[in-house]
């Protein structure tokens, strides 16, 4: 387990950290240093850890110095674990090389770090040698189109030439990973050389076992110090057994504020009449079975989700929704029986694929059933018909967990220290709605210790937060005229630099709408491009604003001039009707607490924090984060709200933040252009 086994004892934490922040170029800050001292202590004393790091105190070395420390002297495999790619990247390509570089002469050797993801992110080399039936039939046509004369099978489509770019990647690529490929193809086109972990034949079965893609990166993570992986594969390993990490003793949660939701999302499931009619055809299709019973059962469901209105189940299912499940569920069960592989049969990947799909239809019916059957129970149900987008069902019966503190508790901090860090991991000035999400609270939680090292920015000087208490408060009926005024005259006095955070893809797009015919300036909005092809195009000109939702409100990095005023317009409560919220609320109320503070309003100062903190990205820069619902300086909650924010200078004086806006932008330099992505490299091993 581990590396390269156990080394001698290595140097203080405080000096490697010292050596690796002078072998990138710079000083450790002493938040850093506080930082890093107490990730070290927590993992000699085996204490869980929560701390709160600031925008710029570096925390990513604060935590990697202790964490591979710990690696090399112990012996013992330790994980990083992140919420976004980008994150994951910036730890792989950026900061574990530079680390590996610096700290080599002071602890003998080389730290080795790898990644590992879910098994549908890498290229299945048996699904291309036609060990999978295709997903789409016609994606060459076999006529000797392709102008030569050979009758060679030639791309008819973009998808078709998607394809045959994969498949001669394949042959190239050393890892197989989605992410190195770039630029990147369509999920359509990768899901014709990928598998799921229930399509997966498995190492024991797959003739191509040896050279599996997947199997490679998780036996290269046995042997380094390292493994990076995201919430998700942690969830998974955690909780269902598969396995996916090594044996590990350490781990660095990082956006930790992401970790509860992130969970929640893994362990929630949908069914569907398409999805169960799915099944059956996959089963016909590729492994000949009758499955009369499964799609009248789909039929059934259909028919019996009509009626219902969307919204939580609060009551339990109706009785014909709830025979409808249990139908499901058995024909199901009767089903992936037939199509369980006899022993020591040859290795069927069509059947394999008609098996996983109609498991997955028995496991999400009958968690529904259970959920449906009990009194109390443990999973929120819903119905969502959907909002026509593509990929959203029309018609859908949800279930996720009504909390996810219980599973991680035993599934995660049993056996292991764990380290959560994050930029807004205090909510309202305390630890505890992060650390209760995650069952660091209540009776029977284990010991844990939170932190707060701040941030090297100095915000009262920096940046401004004005409060709008003189518009009127924000209604259903959309943006109000005199909030579009408003936003006009700050979008006019910053001369663009405009970072524009709504609370819906309506509203962004009302405003980009009225902005554009008021002012005479570009304002990109969310959904005109891919995201990173909108940030790269913001930062790099100053006179642009680009509006957006939720993706922006927590990850954009636009440091210098080009984001000098960040805009939200509303506080960004969850909405009454969110099925999961609502649940959590109410059962918040009934143990004696306040479902509205410690549920609503702790996602709203958290979602707020994470927006606020678009604006100030390095210590030279300048700005004003510009509120526009007048409930965060009015209303009973707002303390509340505006502890969970930086100490930035507040005031409701409009003509004050527009003379402010003015000058910083007469004053501001030359924009810092966000640079193209670029191929990344082969992973450590």
């Amino acid at each position: 387990m581990g590396g390269q086994g156990r080394t001698a004892t290595a140097p203080a934490v405080t000096d490697l950290l010292d050596a690796a922040v002078a072998g990138i170029g710079g000083a450790a800050r002493d938040g850093q240093h506080a930082m890093a001292e107490a990730v070290d202590a927590a993992l000699r004393r085996r204490r869980h850890l929560l701390v709160q790091a600031g925008t710029g105190t570096g925390k990513s070395l604060a935590y990697l110095v202790p964490l591979v420390r710990h690696a090399v002297t112990s012996g013992r495999t330790v994980v990083v674990a992140t919420a976004t790619l980008a994150l994951q990247a910036q730890v792989v390509d950026r900061d574990l090389p530079r680390l590996s570089e610096a700290l080599a002469p002071l602890l003998g050797r080389r730290p080795t770090w790898q990644i590992v993801k879910g098994r549908s992110n890498y290229v299945c080399r048996h699904k291309l040698a036609g060990g999978f039936p295709a997903e789409e039939a016609t994606l060459f046509d076999t006529g000797g189109s392709n102008g030569g004369g050979s009758g060679a099978a030639a791309p008819t489509s973009p998808l078709g030439r998607e394809v045959l770019r994969l498949t001669q990647w394949a042959q190239e690529t050393g890892s197989g990973d989605r992410d190195e490929l770039v630029p990147g193809v369509s999920e359509r086109a990768w899901r014709q050389v990928s598998v799921t972990a229930l399509q997966c034949l498995g190492g024991q079965r797959c003739p191509m076992a040896t050279e599996c893609f997947s199997e490679q990166a998780r036996a290269r993570a046995h042997d380094v110090d390292v493994v990076v992986t995201n919430h998700a594969v942690l969830a998974i390993d955690a909780f269902e057994g598969r396995a996916l990490l090594p044996e590990h003793d350490a781990v660095v949660v990082d956006e930790g504020h992401e970790l509860a939701d992130r969970v929640t999302a893994v362990v929630t499931d949908r069914l569907t009449a398409p999805m169960v009619t799915s099944a059956a055809a996959d089963a016909r299709s590729h492994a000949g079975t009758a499955t009369d019973r499964l799609d009248a059962a789909a039929s059934d469901l259909a028919d019996a989700l009509e009626p219902v209105d969307d919204g939580r189940l609060a009551t339990g299912m109706p009785e014909t929704l709830g025979v409808a499940v249990a139908a499901v569920r058995d024909a199901a069960r009767e089903l992936a029986s037939v199509l369980r592989p006899e022993p020591g049969a040859d290795a069927d990947g069509g059947r394999q694929v008609a098996r996983a799909a109609v498991t997955e239809v028995f496991d999400v019916a009958e968690r529904l059933a259970e959920a449906a059957g009990s009194a109390g129970a443990a999973d929120v149900v819903w119905v969502s018909h959907g909002d026509g987008s593509p990929g959203v069902p029309r018609r859908a019966l949800y279930v996720a967990p009504l909390s996810v503190a219980t599973r991680l508790r035993e599934g995660l901090f049993e056996g292991r220290t764990v380290v959560m860090t994050s930029a807004t991991l205090a909510v309202g000035g305390s630890f505890d709605a992060a650390a209760g999400s995650v069952g660091l609270r209540g009776d029977g939680a284990p010991a844990a210790d939170d932190l707060d090292v701040g941030s090297p920015f100095d915000y009262p000087r920096q940046a401004i937060l004005y409060l709008a208490r003189h518009l009127p408060p924000p209604g259903r009926d959309g943006l109000s005229d005199a909030l579009l005024d408003e936003l006009a005259e700050l979008v006019q006095a910053a001369g663009g630099r405009t970072l524009g955070l709504f609370s819906s893809r309506r509203a962004a797009v009302s405003a980009a709408e009225a902005m554009r015919e008021r002012l005479d300036v570009d304002v990109l909005c969310q959904g005109d491009d891919v995201t990173p092809t909108l940030v790269r195009r913001f930062a790099g000109d100053a006179s642009t604003c680009l509006f957006g939702t939720l993706s922006l409100w927590q990850g954009v990095d636009v440091p210098g001039p080009a984001c000098q005023l960040v805009v939200v317009d509303r506080i960004p409560f969850p909405r009454p009707d969110d099925p999961l919220g609502s649940a959590r609320s109410e059962a918040t109320a009934r143990a004696g607490g306040n479902g509205f503070m410690q549920v609503s309003a702790a996602h709203a100062a958290l979602r707020l924090a994470q927006g606020v903190g678009r604006l100030v990205r390095t210590a030279s820069d300048r700005g004003v984060v510009a509120v526009l619902d007048p409930r965060l300086a009015t209303a009973r909650y707002a303390p509340f709200l505006r502890a969970s924010l930086p100490p930035m200078w507040t005031t409701s004086d409009p003509a004050l933040v527009r003379d402010a806006l003015r000058r910083i932008d007469a004053a501001a330099g030359d924009v810092l252009a966000v640079p193209d992505p670029v191929a990344r490299g082969a992973p450590s091993s």
